[in-house]
């Protein structure tokens, strides 16, 4: 679980009040102090302790939940119409063992959402494999069958006064470091105009939601941004003003606010408009009438930036459930006459369908006995270009090649059919990735866990699992040689924290009301990146939550912490390893010049690690408190986003 500073500060505010004698006042100046008490803050930390630790109490469900059946899960689970392929249903082998995991009372919030939505996304996907076939065997098999995801997306010269318009559509979503860079020149009669990513409207809602809604207004110069679902409508209010600090509000190492503009305040939204609202002054105002501008949005590992002339202007971090893969269309309304719009760094497969597939990126055969080591990469469904850097690098180890390794990908499905289609065919193509009945949501990622320890003590045994993501590099020969020293049993091997405390602060990714967790800190647990456990406890794990004895938890490791602190007071002592080489910290990208002097260096970072977390750390900020790794680390993922000295003049 990642370290992050707060976000978001509320203030109570009232706008057009008329006070009609001095007892209203008094009574709105009351209800302002309990609301700000109300939403009063505690910062904490995760720090490590390589202190051996004793058993403690964990907090479980009094009872044991009963069974229910949700919605559309006889489709996913009875449907033989996706199972009958053998290079398709050997990426189900887990899927079609999860179902006692998902009809659960206690699930997860997201699990109905997330099956609901798998639901319809696998009848889409259905129907486009059907279409696909009928295609290949009349041999008309087109261009756009094969090419669905392209690179980049533009447009060019259109006048949107007055008009609500979508702009571009974005096929398979948008990935981190993805970027939408929009030339256009504001109405100089209009008063405002907006730039709306809307996501994908799978679930059945009338209206899709937005993603991100960033509003210019003139009348008063403002910069307003939001995100609105039909459920929930507008989020949290967030206000940059004019005086105090920036000092603990970043996204990505950037602040919320420009230093020339002010600070942060969060508020919840008095009205439907109002989410971030940036007070300036005219001569600080980034956008003028009848002048043409360049802004640059673009997607970072923590939230949206927007460059406006070359001048990073705002920064907003993602919601739960409202993150860039969902977004389908970019749509501007308002007074605002486009030039050209560039979308770059899409989500793009290689083409399978034209490609011949090199044996050696293909995953090799099992024996079928117990193998030494499972590796479960967590991976998202258009992540297409994570998961070949990882079969292109670190996949290709001897251990690997021999199976005596074995690498899965877990990802779950997509909002977007085209990108399920795309993982059809890279399943079929590469045979390492293993689907999840259920839409890859943030909060759904301890199911995941779960599956994790299906697939290694029932589908591919293994003496020890390991979990990691897919933006990691693994040295496989080293922790191979680790592991020769560590116990076969009762193991959480990785970057553990020993002294960690729930973030309280609603709004937060990570936020954990008291009723999910009501103690002030956490068990033992290691950092998500990168950990591994013995078969044993994996063995706990599926037997815990199939007679339901374990309870489900949001941040999945965290969960797994939980787990193995219920494994440790029950069955047996653990053996909590920490390890420092699963390094877990941001890293500061090279330039193109610096690369080639670098690499030389390359060999000795990288012999000195087990595992390298491949953060992205856009510009590293001198007030930042977050660790940062040696500065040569090797970029499977090099960014490209807009240079600071853009301009138009």
């Amino acid at each position: 679980m990642k370290q992050f500073m707060s976000v978001v500060r509320f203030k109570f505010g009232f706008t057009s009040v008329r006070m009609r004698d001095w007892s209203v006042g008094v009574s709105i100046m009351v209800l302002t102090l309990i609301f700000i008490i109300r939403y009063e803050q505690s910062d904490h930390t995760h720090t490590v302790d390589d202190s051996s630790i004793e058993g403690e109490s964990v907090h479980e469900p009094a009872k044991k939940p009963h069974f229910m059946t949700l919605e559309d899960l006889d489709y996913l689970f009875s449907n033989k119409s996706f199972f009958g392929e053998e290079e398709v249903s050997n990426g189900m082998l887990v899927w079609s063992r999860m179902r006692p995991f998902l009809e659960r009372p206690d699930a997860l919030p997201e699990t109905a959402q997330g099956i609901e939505e798998a639901t319809l996304a696998m009848k889409g996907l259905v129907l486009e494999i059907n279409r696909e076939k009928r295609a290949y065997s009349s041999g008309m098999v087109s261009k756009e069958i094969r090419r669905i995801c392209p690179d980049f997306v533009t447009a060019f010269d259109k006048d949107l006064s007055g008009l609500s318009h979508v702009l571009l559509e974005l096929p398979c979503g948008l990935i981190e470091d993805s970027s939408i860079t929009l030339v256009g020149i504001p109405d100089e009669h209009s008063s405002s105009f907006q730039i709306q990513l809307v996501g994908s409207g799978l679930s059945g809602e009338t209206r899709r939601p937005i993603i991100l809604r960033y509003n210019v207004n003139f009348s008063k110069p403002s910069i307003v941004q939001n995100t609105w679902t039909e459920k929930l409508g507008w989020g949290n209010e967030e206000r940059c003003q004019y005086h105090g600090s920036l000092k603990n509000h970043l996204v990505d190492e950037l602040p919320l606010c420009n230093k020339q503009t002010g600070r942060i305040i969060s508020e919840k939204s008095s009205n439907d408009d109002a989410t971030m609202e940036l007070s300036l002054s005219n001569a600080n105002f980034p956008f003028l009438k009848g002048s043409p501008f360049t802004a640059a949005l673009w997607f970072g590992l923590e939230g949206f930036h927007m460059t406006i002339n070359g001048r990073h202007e705002t920064s907003f971090a993602y919601r739960e459930k409202l993150e860039p893969w969902l977004v389908s269309a970019v749509k501007v309304s308002g007074g605002l006459k486009i030039l050209s719009v560039l979308a770059t760094r899409l989500p793009i497969p290689d083409d399978h369908a034209s490609l011949i597939i090199e044996e050696k990126l293909k995953a090799p055969s099992l024996s079928g006995t117990r193998i030494e080591l499972l590796v479960g990469v967590f991976s998202t469904g258009n992540n297409f270009k994570r998961r070949m850097a990882l079969r292109r690098s670190w996949m290709q180890y001897e251990a690997v090649r021999s199976g005596k390794v074995a690498v899965r990908f877990l990802i779950g499905l997509h909002t977007n059919e085209k990108v399920n289609l795309e993982m059809w065919r890279e399943s079929k193509a590469y045979g390492d990735i293993q689907f999840m009945p259920f839409v890859d949501y943030y909060g759904l990622l301890s199911l995941k866990t779960v599956a994790l320890c299906i697939l290694g003590t029932k589908v591919i045994p293994a003496k020890y699992i390991m979990k990691t993501d897919d933006d990691a590099f693994v040295r496989i020969d080293e922790l191979l040689s680790s592991l020769e020293e560590r116990p076969s049993s009762a193991l959480l091997y990785g970057l553990i924290s020993f002294d960690s405390s729930p973030d309280r602060e609603q709004g937060s990714k990570w936020f954990i009301p008291k009723e999910e967790w009501p103690l002030d800190s956490y068990p033992p647990w290691a950092h998500g990146p990168g950990y591994i456990i013995a078969h044993d406890i994996a063995k706990f794990v599926v037997k815990g939550h199939r007679q339901r004895d374990l309870g489900l938890f949001k941040l999945e490791d965290v969960a797994m912490g939980i787990w193995i602190q219920q494994f440790n007071q029950t069955i047996k002592r653990v053996k909590y390893i920490n390890d420092k080489r699963f390094h877990n910290s941001d890293w500061v990208g090279l330039g193109p010049s610096q690369v080639v002097h670098q690499l030389a260096l390359l060999k000795k970072l990288v012999s000195s690690l087990l595992f390298v977390k491949l953060f992205r750390s856009p510009l590293s900020s001198s007030n930042s408190t977050r660790p940062q790794a040696p500065q040569l680390v090797f970029k499977l993922f090099p960014s490209q986003r807009p240079s600071p000295r853009l301009a138009v003049s």
